[in-house]
């Protein structure tokens, strides 16, 4: 087989692989499942598996790497106005809605990762550091803008904000009538002295 077709054929046993993982990973979170689970339930030899992920620990973060790669792709909001970025998460919210398996992956994960010695745990602290500041500036320049309601700090602001998010989340998987969009735009725009419009979803 020529070169170029064994990459691809490569490629698309890495994706499988991958999505594989994302799945289980959420059904069972990380402890509860086996390398050999995820290479039985994508139709490949365990050794299959190995060779293209050595670990399970290099798995998982393989899986979340590649989530937030296509996270940013799809909503690539670095560098825009404050507005436009608390609009996006709102975004985010109805995306997530038409996604369960993202949604058990990161709550399940999330969770998993409080305990010292799960592999993922530096991933999330980060992650969550990282998400916070994000949402912190965003609220800091509606502020500068004269755009934040009277007695709303940014940094508090941002916390109730990720709070929310993850809170929701979890509210929906256990009943999804959750209308995960709405409260969250709802709470966003109490923090503004004008409420999210179509102009910030640009």
């Amino acid at each position: 087989m020529p070169q170029d077709g064994r990459a691809a054929r490569g490629g698309a046993t890495r994706e499988l692989i991958l999505d594989t993982a994302m799945t289980l990973f959420a059904e069972a979170g990380y402890r509860g499942t086996s390398v050999r689970d995820i290479a039985a339930r994508a139709g490949i030899s365990h050794p299959g598996l190995l060779y293209h992920f050595p670990t399970k620990e290099a798995l998982l973060m393989a899986v979340l790497t590649r989530r937030d790669a296509l996270g940013a792709r799809d909503f690539p909001i670095e560098g825009r106005p404050g507005r436009v970025v608390l609009a996006s998460l709102v975004g985010t919210a109805r995306f997530n809605a038409t996604d369960r398996g993202i949604v058990e992956l990161y709550a399940t994960l999330s969770a998993e990762a409080t305990a010292a010695d799960h592999p993922a745990r530096e991933y999330f602290q980060t992650r969550y550091a990282a998400l916070l500041a994000f949402v912190r500036d965003a609220l800091a320049d509606v502020a500068n803008d004269g755009g934040l309601a009277d007695g709303v700090d940014p940094s508090i602001g941002a916390q109730q904000i990720v709070a929310l998010m993850d809170g929701l989340q979890v509210q929906w998987l256990l009943d999804d009538a959750t209308d995960m969009e709405a409260a969250l735009a709802a709470h966003i725009n109490s923090l503004l002295t004008a409420p999210l419009s179509a102009a910030d979803h640009s």
